[in-house]
């Protein structure tokens, strides 16, 4: 296992919603430059078992991504798992929402980042990338929850 990087940023928006705009991963190619197409492919609703399919271009590289939501409470908590086949894959990931004012939410997001065959070698250097991206990362998250 490569590591974990998370960020932790407030967003000007009451936590009902935060949420309502995370836990439609269609949202994601708003803040992540790296997600080129998003899709959900379960019917119904976004909770626990639905899946998310996306490409997205690391290092000039296009891969194909899938992910499934492992836990949804509403409105504090979402967890998913990368169940595609790629040199380096999310194990676990996730976000933790909280009130931190009347119409503000905290929010954190973390990935544990592994590495699969050769990836074992270029994991750290996907980890690192991350950690360094972290707080534009929140702060892109910041801005798309709030023009939502």
């Amino acid at each position: 296992m490569a590591g974990q990087f998370e960020v932790t940023t407030e967003i000007d928006r009451p936590i009902e919603e935060v949420f309502a705009f995370l836990a439609d991963g269609e949202n994601d190619p708003k803040f992540s430059p790296r997600v080129l197409e998003m899709a959900k492919v379960t019917e119904g609703p976004t909770g626990v078992g639905t899946v998310y399919r996306s490409t997205v271009k690391d290092a000039g590289v296009r891969t194909r991504r899938e992910f499934r939501i492992t836990e949804f409470e509403v409105p504090t908590r979402i967890r998913w798992t990368e169940t595609s086949e790629n040199l380096v894959t999310a194990e676990e990931g996730g976000y933790d929402l909280e009130r931190s004012g009347d119409s503000t939410t905290r929010v954190r997001l973390f990935n544990s980042l592994t590495g699969h065959g050769v990836g074992k070698m270029i994991a750290g250097v996907a980890l690192n990338a991350a950690r360094k991206d972290a707080d534009d990362f929140g702060r892109r998250i910041k801005q798309a929850a709030e023009s939502a």
